[in-house]
C-alpha cells in the first residue's frame, strides 16, 4: 500500500483504542506507536542512499518486510515509548506488532510484493487483488473518522467496525480475483493479476511463448483484450544485465517480463505496470 494509507491505518488503529481513561502521556505512545509501527517497515527507502548495485528493487519491501521481523519492530517502538512517555503499558507491545503485521500483510496484496518470507525465500510474493491505492479502503476510514467525531463518548467503536468492513472488502476482492485468475491459468504459461482502482476489476497479464498479452476482466462482463506485447525472448540478457545491473534486480524481482531489443534499445520492462504504451519499471541501454 502507499504511504497515505499506511498513516491511516495507523491512524485508525489509534481510534481501536478505548482513551477515555489515558493520561495525555499514554495517548501519545498510543498514536506514536499505532502510526510509526504502520510506517516502519518502509524505512527501507534509505538504502536508495548507498545502492550501487542496482539493488533497490530487492531491498525495497524486502527484509523489514519479513513477517519474522514483525516482533523486533514492535519491541522497539515499544522501548522508544518508554523513553520518550516513560511508560510501560505491555499493550504498547501488542498494538505495534499488529500494526507492523497489518503493513506487511496488506502489502502481499498489490502487485509489487513483498519478501515476506525473507530471509528463508527471497522470492516476491504477490496476490495483485487490492491496488496499491485502494480508494474502498480510504473511504471506509474517512466514514469513521467522521461518525467519530459526532460521538461524544469516543467510543472505538466505529473504527472497529471500519477493520471489520476493511476486513470484509478485502476478502470479497480477493476471492474474485483468484476465480479470475483461474480462468486463465489453465490457458497461458506464465500469468499475473493486479487491481484496478475500479472495485472488482483486475489486469490479467498473461505469457504465453514470447507474446504477452493483457486484460481488462472481472466476473460481471467479458474479458477486454488491452494490450498485446511481443517479448524478444533470444535477446542477449547477459550482456544488458553487465551494463545495466537494474535490469537483472528487475528480471529477477518480476513474476515475468517483456524483453525489447529494437535496434536503438535494449531492455526489459514488468508488464504489470504497462500503461498507454509504457511501462515506469523499465531498465535498458541505447544501442
Amino acid at each position: 500500500m502507499d504511504t497515505i494509507t499506511h498513516t491511516l491505518f495507523g491512524l485508525t488503529l489509534y481510534g481501536t483504542v478505548d482513551k477515555r481513561e489515558l493520561d495525555k502521556n499514554h495517548k501519545c505512545a498510543y498514536l506514536l506507536t499505532a502510526v510509526g509501527a504502520s510506517l516502519i517497515p518502509d524505512i527501507d527507502v534509505v538504502s536508495r542512499l548507498w545502492d550501487t548495485a542496482g539493488q533497490y528493487q530487492m531491498w525495497h519491501r524486502g527484509i523489514t518486510h519479513s513477517i519474522f521481523l514483525t516482533p523486533l519492530w514492535a519491541a522497539l517502538l515499544f522501548l522508544i515509548c518508554m523513553v520518550i512517555f516513560k511508560t510501560r503499558d505491555k499493550r504498547l507491545f501488542w498494538l505495534g506488532w499488529l500494526a507492523v503485521v497489518i503493513h506487511d500483510t496488506s502489502d502481499l496484496f498489490n502487485a509489487w510484493g513483498t519478501g515476506y518470507l525473507e530471509p528463508f525465500l527471497s522470492t516476491r510474493i504477490t496476490f495483485g487483488t487490492i491496488p496499491i491505492v485502494d480508494l474502498v479502503f480510504w473511504f471506509i476510514m474517512g466514514t469513521a473518522f467522521v461518525l467519530s467525531k459526532r460521538n461524544k463518548q469516543k467510543s472505538p467503536h466505529y473504527f472497529k467496525m471500519a477493520w471489520a468492513f476493511m476486513s470484509l472488502h478485502l476478502i470479497i476482492q480477493s476471492v474474485q480475483g483468484l476465480l479470475i485468475y483461474n480462468q486463465y491459468d489453465e490457458k497461458y504459461d506464465e500469468v499475473a493479476l493486479s487491481a484496478n482502482f475500479v472495485p472488482w476489476t483486475y489486469s490479467v497479464i498473461t505469457k504465453q511463448d514470447d507474446t504477452v498479452t493483457i486484460f481488462q476482466d472481472n466476473l460481471f462482463q467479458e474479458e477486454k483484450e488491452q494490450y498485446v506485447l511481443a517479448s524478444k525472448e533470444d535477446a542477449d540478457l547477459d550482456y544488458l544485465f553487465s551494463q545495466r545491473p537494474e535490469a537483472k534486480t528487475l528480471y529477477e524481482w518480476s513474476p515475468f517480463v517483456v524483453v525489447v531489443d529494437d535496434g536503438k534499445r535494449l531492455g526489459l520492462y514488468d508488464p504489470r505496470f504497462y500503461r498507454d504504451g509504457q511501462s515506469f519499471l523499465f531498465e535498458y541501454i541505447e544501442r
